[in-house]
């Protein structure tokens, strides 16, 4: 279980680091670049991973996708943190599991289950639950972190059209991380030509904490089904419940982030909508 501790305090620790590059004058796009350099390099060295035996397979167009949606969503991410807090992002981004779900209903044959059917319906209580606020705040209050469960969701998508084309995952890793590098690098030029904001020590200095928590995430998790082959759903459940709960107290307590009895109510849903996919 270590090793999933360790992937949900890494797992918030994203969601902090994006939350405090506001007040630390960084540049969100610089640093979202250079964490996937980070990544990618940390990808080569640790699982020993190549992008070839991917982009040979049938995983391709899933490939070119996930290198667009990757980097789109990581910014949408930070945006999600600002505006809606820590709490409803970290839900958000879990729950977004319950779309691909939908998806493997609608997309890939699979039975549909009543528990999974009850899981999903809970998600979707819980999301609506969790972005309502009272106060109002702009469209940026509830739309980033719906596009946050949207975007992870096509994300996760991605991921199993990839598993479908059986290629190896820490190479398809690699490759997504490498792809993703070459719009925000684009991105991140073309904003430094036109002086929009010009190349900052700051924000790519940032953006190496940040791919080292990003990344750090994704080996914990992985290493967690590694120990636990037969536990899948113990490490399924374990993550999503302990990045919705430790989130929520980061966010209530170290920044102060105001929640309604109907944003609680909605955190309670996630966590039994979690269980119920657990078991189901």
């Amino acid at each position: 279980m270590l090793y999933i501790l360790l992937a949900v305090a890494f797992s918030v620790a994203v969601s902090v680091l994006l939350k405090l590059a506001r007040r630390a004058n960084v540049d969100i796009v610089q640093a979202v670049a250079t964490n996937y350099i980070v990544a990618a390099g940390l990808a080569a060295w640790l699982f020993g991973a190549t992008p070839g035996a991917a982009l040979q397979s049938d995983a391709r167009t899933p490939l070119i996708l996930l290198g667009i949606l990757l980097p789109a969503i990581f910014v949408m991410l930070a945006r999600s943190v600002r505006s809606a807090g820590i709490v409803r992002t970290d839900v958000a981004q879990r729950l977004s599991l319950f779309v691909s779900l939908a998806a493997a209903f609608l997309l890939f044959g699979e039975a549909m289950v009543p528990l999974k059917i009850l899981g999903i319906a809970l998600a979707l209580v819980a999301v609506a639950c969790i972005l309502w606020r009272k106060e109002r705040t702009g469209r940026a209050g509830w739309l980033a972190p719906l596009t946050v469960f949207a975007g992870f969701g096509a994300i996760d998508i991605c991921f199993k059209m990839i598993a479908q084309a059986h290629a190896p995952f820490p190479s398809a890793l690699l490759a997504s991380f490498l792809i993703a590098l070459v719009p925000c690098w684009i991105a991140v030029f073309a904003r430094a030509l036109t002086h929009q904001a010009p190349l900052s020590p700051r924000s790519i200095g940032f953006g190496v904490i940040l791919g080292a928590a990003n990344f750090a995430n994704i080996l914990f998790y992985i290493r967690g089904h590694q120990a636990l082959p037969n536990d899948p759903s113990l490490v399924f459940a374990s993550m999503n419940l302990g990045v919705v709960l430790l989130g929520a107290l980061v966010g209530a307590l170290a920044f102060r982030e105001k929640l309604s009895w109907l944003n609680w109510a909605g955190l309670a849903l996630a966590v039994i909508a979690i269980g119920v996919m657990t078991v189901a």
